[in-house]
């Protein structure tokens, strides 16, 4: 039940509460949050962006020095939401740099949230070819053209 071990409940400013007050439901999750800095870049728990082979040796083939893809997600499209994607050679301050085999793709943080576990693929077939944001956790439907979705409430 609300049993709690003793190590969490050491150090509170709670001399004379009974140990099931001092760490009833929540206290121990509340003691953890406040015990850790906050995010870092390389926090695992700030959402991921992971590149395809494709993405990777066509990013390679288009960019030239400090060139990068960027990601945005932007309101509008058929489904609410759409990603957006661009060569940049700036890094914000709320940027998110995913480099993988020599290849980079900037995400700032107000995107990120929307992507977070998502794969950017290259995709060519006969009539275009186009970046793409596939295997998104955070989108329920995306429309078929590949570059809007909807988000999970």
């Amino acid at each position: 039940g609300s049993w709690c071990p003793a190590p969490l409940c050491r150090g509170r400013a709670l001399p004379r509460t009974p140990p099931g007050l001092a760490c009833g439901v929540g206290g121990p999750q509340r003691w953890t949050s406040s015990s850790q800095p906050g995010p870092t870049e390389s926090d695992p728990g700030e959402g991921q962006v992971f590149l395809s082979e494709s993405c990777v040796k066509r990013l390679l083939e288009i960019t030239e020095g400090s060139e990068f893809l960027r990601l945005q997600v932007e309101g509008g499209g058929c489904s609410g939401f759409q990603y957006k994607f661009s060569l940049d050679t700036i890094i914000n301050p709320d940027d998110r740099v995913f480099e993988q085999g020599g290849a980079r793709v900037v995400v700032d943080v107000d995107s990120l949230a929307f992507v977070k576990g998502s794969m950017v693929d290259f995709s060519q077939e006969l009539i275009r070819s186009s970046f793409q944001v596939v295997s998104n956790p955070q989108a329920e439907k995306g429309c078929s053209c590949g570059t809007s979705f909807s988000v999970k409430f």
